[in-house]
């Protein structure tokens, strides 16, 4: 094992640690209080809204293995990560670009935001998954990029399930349904509503819309970057020391 690889595992136990963490007393209450929020939206806005995430990542996830390229075979780890993080750089950078052109339009441009940062993200983790070399024509590779996806916009608690259903994935993807229709979408989209609430609700207010926009889809794809790299290092080094506290 070279030198790269030992740094890549300590990184990997610190990044296990903090998916594994119990929330603290702060963030149960603020997860109390979203839930009081969403028990008084009708149900049938909840439902309307599941329905369009569904469909928008569906589409998306359905759709971007067909122009994602195949990776040129690499020589070591380290090479395979420097082109990882060059994509996460150049998906960084629109992100970036797009928040600040739809923060500056105003509110029907702001609202435009969601469905192609939307694509941004389910792009980027198509394009780190086959640089990592795993096959995103399989299905149950595309429910693992699903749950990479959770695992950065997620609260505390719901992190910490998402990620237990990843640890031995080679194991637990056997026992996986052969619909994608039975992906729990309702959780999914709520967690993924919450999480960007706040900071993407500023993007809508003039004058300040096109800074936050382009500062705030700047951080989240790279919070979405370290994750799935994490997530297919797990999966590379198979790490058996796990952490349940």
């Amino acid at each position: 094992m070279d030198v790269y690889q030992q740094q890549i595992i300590a990184e990997l136990a610190v990044w296990q640690h903090k998916m594994l963490k119990r929330p603290s007393f702060l963030n149960s209450i603020s997860k109390r209080m979203q839930k009081r929020i969403n028990a008084i939206i009708p149900e049938k806005v909840h439902q309307a809204i599941t329905a369009t995430i569904k469909q928008m990542i569906r589409g998306v996830l359905f759709g971007s293995k067909h122009t994602t390229s195949s990776p040129e075979p690499f020589d070591s780890l380290m090479s395979r990560e420097m082109a990882v993080m060059q994509k996460i750089e150049f998906y960084r950078n629109t992100a970036a670009i797009e928040g600040g052109v739809t923060g500056a339009g105003g509110l029907l441009l702001g609202l435009a935001d969601f469905p192609i940062l939307l694509a941004i993200k389910i792009k980027l983790l198509f394009e780190i998954a086959a640089l990592y070399g795993f096959d995103i024509n399989d299905y149950k590779e595309r429910v693992y990029l699903l749950h990479i996806f959770e695992l950065a916009f997620s609260s505390h608690e719901h992190r910490r399930n998402v990620y237990l259903k990843m640890e031995d994935w080679e194991e637990k993807k056997k026992h996986l349904p052969d619909d994608i229709h039975q992906f729990d979408w309702r959780n999914f989209q709520q967690e993924y509503r919450d999480y960007l609430d706040l900071a993407k609700m500023a993007q809508l207010v003039p004058i300040i819309g096109a800074p936050v926009g382009l500062i705030v889809n700047y951080r989240l794809l790279k919070k979405l970057g370290i994750t799935a790299m994490n997530a297919y290092r797990m999966r590379i080094f198979s790490v058996n020391d796990r952490l349940h506290p």
